[in-house]
């Protein structure tokens, strides 16, 4: 894209092009002022906003900016306590970060990204020169926006992340790894140097359409959601209501219950549910009324599910259900045992579930 389709004619030069830093190789962009650009390095929000609005720019590509440019106009507003509107953007305001904040903006328009996540963010160290003055690092700014992402400290000092490199990855609402087949990667080089390490963006594309069974795997993989707890002081012909109840909630997908031993070494019921992650405070209502429990513990899980199908068999003028599954290898069947045990004996029932599951593809 070029800044002067953008409706900001011969303010910034932008170049880009393949860059070796001795230890990666990649690309490096570049904003550089005009020579007929305006010298001053600071705007009003609102003033950005208008020029914005004012601009070429096509509508999703001058929403992703005016969104961007938001969530640093909150953090500086919150960091000075002063009104939004008030706030009067130094570096940010800068040519150079419009373009980047612009280029970005079209960049995550047309990718059409579907999700994302990142890895944990180098805090940096040290103090940074601002128009505030001297501020210490990660910025006011950068820190706020930044609140609840996960920071590593490599030991490395200076900016390693700006306020406007925060507010594109805040609006990226980065959550957890997504799944998919790895695609491509792409190395994306700052100029500062930094001592024995590169100054690089790496992007790694996944493509999530590509799901095993693009590449004949009898499976497919998903994501889901589970609560965990431990109870020890509820009897287990309440538990065991209570469980059925839970089961009943909407989302829920499987609840295992298994022996376990707990504080003070008193043995105690693990309580494990599976669920879509959809109803999550319904969901947790239900364990907090029904049970003892005092907590839950929530992760998510993939899980790889094998392609299965229900079908009904007629043996012996009786229909049974058996679940048909595809397996590396091979199909299997299996008897569904709700129609097995009103069978009149062990041997008998042993007898019908060795017939069902012995069946091959032209008999069902």
């Amino acid at each position: 894209m070029q800044i002067e389709r953008a409706g900001f004619p011969g303010l910034v030069e932008l170049e880009s092009g393949p860059h070796n830093d001795g230890i990666l190789s990649g690309y490096q962009f570049s904003v550089k002022p005009a020579e007929d650009a305006e010298g001053h390095h600071h705007r009003h929000y609102s003033e950005i906003r208008t020029l914005l609005k004012n601009s070429s720019l096509d509508e999703g590509t001058q929403d992703i900016a005016q969104r961007i440019f938001h969530i640093i106009a909150v953090a500086e507003a919150a960091i000075h306590d002063k009104p939004v509107e008030h706030i009067a953007f130094h570096e940010v305001g800068a040519w150079d970060s419009i373009a980047d904040i612009v280029c970005a903006s079209f960049l995550i328009d047309k990718i059409g990204i579907t999700s994302c996540s990142c890895s944990a963010l180098p805090l940096g160290g040290g103090q940074v020169k601002t128009a505030h003055g001297m501020l210490p690092i990660p910025a006011p700014a950068t820190a706020l926006i930044l609140k609840g992402f996960e920071f590593v400290d490599d030991g490395i000092q200076g900016e390693r992340i700006t306020p406007t490199g925060a507010a594109i990855l805040k609006y990226l609402a980065p959550a957890s790894r997504p799944s998919g087949h790895l695609v491509n990667q792409g190395f994306g080089f700052g100029t500062k140097k930094f001592p024995r390490i590169s100054n690089a963006l790496r992007m790694l594309v996944l493509d999530a359409s590509k799901t095993s069974e693009a590449i004949e795997m009898p499976w497919h993989s998903e994501t889901i959601h589970q609560f965990e707890f431990e109870i020890d002081d509820q009897t287990p012909e309440q538990l065991a209501a209570a469980i059925d109840q839970i089961h009943e909630t909407q989302g829920v997908l499987d609840i295992i219950q298994y022996a376990a031993y707990g504080k003070k070494n008193r043995l105690c019921h693990g309580i494990r549910i599976l669920f879509d992650g959809k109803s999550i405070d319904d969901l947790a209502t239900r364990c907090f009324q029904l049970t003892t429990t005092l907590g839950l513990r929530h992760t998510q899980v993939q899980r790889h599910i094998l392609n299965r199908q229900m079908s009904h068999v007629s043996l012996e003028n009786k229909q049974y259900r058996v679940k048909i599954a595809d397996r590396p290898g091979g199909k299997t069947i299996k008897a569904e045992m709700e129609d097995l045990k009103q069978t009149e004996s062990f041997a008998k029932q042993a007898n019908i579930r060795r017939r069902l599951e012995s069946l091959d593809d032209s008999d069902l």
